[in-house]
């Protein structure tokens, strides 16, 4: 009952239809690379309501709201759905049209330029990132902050609270990072469509600056025109990561290796020891099991770090103690820290491929493409 809020990533089969143009433009060059938009992909964000009404047949209002776009800014467009879809459901089709004729106003997305944009009676204030933003200077941390009924600031277009999304998965967090990185199929199975799309969204996320290439579904459902693709065990599992909420998939992706089992988050206590999963080993009849927990017979070669663990995970720290904000930074902190640690040695390998700076020069390629064309005359 009430409002759900979440995300959805569909697969472009075909140009738009019904008018609807969604192509593509080049305004976003220059805008690090997670924030990229790929060709091949929607975004969509849903606003979905249910209420009862004894004068519908099946006894409840449901309907959704779904912007779609090809731009990857998850808390930007969360913001914009949840000002849309409300005054959709109070006002009807001219909420939208005043909406649309908003947008229509709204600049190119140009990395690096500080926005105002307006929308319904509101003006929103946010600044794109650029790839060569300095961590420190990259855009904020925190929540949407209302200067006034009139002036919203979204710090972030794209960054979401990390601590918060994967708090169920903590425990496990050098073993859930190790999947990612190596493009395991992971398959997250959650309460609602909102936890699992958050989920699957900081998983993904889990690899900055690093952008995540393989396919990735935060909510993923039987009516997907893929969804045979994806269930099939004629073949190996995907490399892709699935965000399922209904039941029918417990039996249907039991043979997937990595399952990610998530509970109802208690919001007083999240440290308990009912809302934090822990490693189980696989073996059939597991995903039966309706506790939240880490399915996989995986054997990480990294090992855990107490001193994380002790920090973020532990519940021995009283809550509301250490703010939510600094939990967050912390869990970026580590996570970018294993990325790091994981591209230093490439790096290094891919310098001692390339030539020396001081045998790089233009005048050497000139002479050798002369000669080559002299060969060829």
């Amino acid at each position: 009952m009430g409002d759900t809020l979440f995300h959805i990533r569909i697969r472009c089969t075909g140009s738009g239809t019904g008018g609807t143009d969604l192509r593509p433009t080049n305004h976003h060059y220059g805008a690090p690379l997670v924030l990229m938009p790929d060709p091949a992909y929607y975004y969509g964000f849903v606003y979905f309501r249910q209420v009862k009404d004894s004068d519908i047949r099946r006894g409840y209002f449901q309907k959704s709201v779904v912007l779609l776009t090809r731009l990857p800014y998850i808390t930007f467009f969360n913001f914009i759905i949840q000002r849309i879809a409300p005054e959709y459901f109070t006002h009807g089709l001219a909420s939208l049209e005043a909406a649309c004729g908003n947008m229509n106003q709204w600049p190119p997305p140009r990395p690096g330029q500080q926005l105002h944009l307006p929308i319904l009676g509101q003006i929103i204030y946010v600044r794109l990132p650029t790839k060569s933003d300095k961590p420190a200077a990259r855009d904020g941390e925190g929540p949407v902050i209302k200067k006034s009924s009139s002036v919203v600031v979204i710090p972030s277009v794209h960054d979401l609270n990390l601590h918060q999304a994967l708090q169920p998965v903590l425990n496990n967090f050098e073993m859930i990072w190790e999947l990612v990185i190596t493009n395991e199929p992971i398959v997250v199975m959650g309460p609602s469509p909102t936890l699992c799309a958050n989920t699957v969204q900081a998983l993904v996320s889990l690899l900055h600056p690093l952008k995540y290439a393989s396919d990735f579904r935060p909510f993923f459902t039987i009516h997907d025109s893929e969804f045979k693709h994806y269930t099939t065990r004629t073949q190996a599992p995907p490399r892709v990561i699935l965000g399922v909420t209904n039941p029918f998939f417990t039996k249907t992706l039991d043979h997937w290796p990595h399952v990610i089992k998530l509970g109802e988050i208690s919001s007083s206590n999240p440290g308990t020891e009912e809302s934090r999963p822990h490693q189980r080993s696989r073996s059939p009849g597991d995903l039966s099991d309706t506790r939240p927990g880490v399915f996989s017979r995986y054997k990480p070669f990294l090992q855990k770090d107490k001193t994380f663990a002790r920090l973020v995970i532990s519940n021995k720290t009283p809550p509301g103690k250490r703010p939510m904000e600094v939990q967050n930074v912390m869990v970026k902190k580590h996570a970018l820290e294993l990325t790091t640690s994981f591209i230093i040695p490439l790096e290094r390998y891919l310098a001692s491929l390339m030539p020396l700076k001081r045998d790089v020069s233009p005048w050497r390629v000139c002479t050798y493409a002369i000669q080559c064309c002299s060969i060829v005359a």
